[in-house]
């Protein structure tokens, strides 16, 4: 087990792909008028990369496309002490092949906001890091 300066165990690209594909939720860190936002999401991983259904005209689809955005799922229990976390760096598209949406529109993922939802937004992960505090392997979540 490989630990960080702060006593947390650093988890495997591998641990995280695998994490990342058992969470349905998650946050995405953008730039929105020149200020950082956090949004929650609801997402999938799909051919390696993290997939969120949003509307055309939300802030996130006009913010997050076509720039480096950070993502990040976590799991923690605070009575324990323990948990992970998650966090993913890559560059944000927006979908626009005719294609790869019908691709898309028939993965699983409905968004849990109301309204239309008819925009992709495709994270493609560069960047993935992850630590583990405590002995959170016991949790369903946890490889």
């Amino acid at each position: 087990m490989k630990l960080d300066q702060s006593g947390l165990e650093i988890l495997s690209r591998d641990e995280c792909r695998a994490l990342l594909g058992r969470a349905t939720i998650g946050r995405i860190v953008f730039t929105h008028q020149a200020l950082p936002a956090v949004q929650p999401v609801n997402y999938l991983l799909s051919r390696g990369d993290l997939v969120v259904r949003t509307s055309r005209t939300s802030r996130l689809a006009t913010a997050a496309a076509d720039t480096v955005v950070a993502f990040e799922i976590d799991e923690i229990d605070t009575a324990a002490r323990t948990g992970w976390s998650v966090v993913v760096v890559g560059q944000a598209r927006r979908a626009t092949d005719p294609r790869e949406i019908a691709a898309l529109e028939v993965l699983p993922l409905d968004s849990w906001a109301p309204g239309t939802r008819d925009t992709y937004i495709v994270i493609h992960p560069e960047l993935v890091t992850g630590r583990r505090l405590g002995n959170a392997r016991g949790s369903d979540a946890t490889p």
